[in-house]
């Protein structure tokens, strides 16, 4: 049962990232990569609440693992930063790792304490 709950999270949290992503990208128009930057901070934060919240194994396999997971994409991340590097765009390439990075453990840390609230 529990691999059905990642399959079903998956299934919702990987279209919602490829809808954010384009939607976020063309709102800014640059070529920092924001939609990348949104979709991993929304998801550092609900994984934040769902483990702070102390959720079952049932929600956290859907919510945490699949949904979580589809959204989010450390995979684009790397392309993107490696992207802007070889563009010449080294400083927004610097930037995205460190946004990225301490700006999702700053998601987290805040799911946890808004999880451990409820």
């Amino acid at each position: 049962m529990t691999a059905l709950f990642v399959i079903i999270g998956a299934a919702v949290g990987a279209p919602l990232r490829y809808v954010t992503d384009r939607a976020v990208q063309s709102a800014h128009g640059t070529s920092f990569p924001w939609g990348t930057v949104t979709v991993n901070l929304v998801a550092s934060l609900v994984l934040g609440v769902v483990i702070g919240a102390s959720a079952g194994s049932g929600v956290s396999a859907l919510v945490g693992t699949g949904f979580c997971g589809g959204l989010s994409t450390w995979s684009t991340l790397g392309y993107e930063t490696i992207r802007l590097a070889e563009a010449g765009e080294r400083t927004h390439a610097v930037l995205d790792v460190v946004i990225q990075t301490f700006a999702g453990l700053g998601a987290a840390a805040l799911g946890l304490v808004i999880g451990a609230a409820l």
